[in-house]
């Protein structure tokens, strides 16, 4: 319970720091993707979805809150096309190494997903 503790405030200053970048997505994107994490920690915790190897949420189990998972990932894409364009790399690349840094920073017990594509329950 401690590490989702810790892991909410962290991925919160993350998007927040990177949405400073781009003012006019930041105040919505970010109180959006903020209000967001209660849930989707949730449906992380039961299993439902993991972090994918490309810096998404899949599914990986019966789909539950699909809109809320689509909305998740539209404002992820924003974000990391945000950040590719500032930093001249592809968005892609972005996505990975953010799956990458969810990846070692997240909870046992939670889904995600190798860069071969193999899934693991950490």
């Amino acid at each position: 319970m401690r590490k989702i503790n810790l892991l909410f405030p962290t991925l919160v200053a993350l998007f927040a720091v990177l949405l400073l970048t781009q003012p006019v997505y930041s105040a919505s994107l970010k109180d959006r993707m903020a209000e967001r994490i209660p849930q989707i920690n949730q449906l992380k915790a039961a299993g439902v979805i993991g972090e994918n190897n490309m810096g998404y949420l899949e599914f990986r189990a019966a789909k539950q809150n699909e809109a809320l998972i689509e909305e998740e990932n539209q404002d992820r894409r924003t974000v990391y096309a945000a950040i590719a364009k500032k930093e001249g790399a592809p968005a892609e690349l972005v996505g990975k190494r953010r799956a990458k840094m969810i990846e070692d920073k997240g909870p046992k017990g939670q889904w995600f997903q190798r860069d071969n594509g193999n899934w693991y329950k950490k």
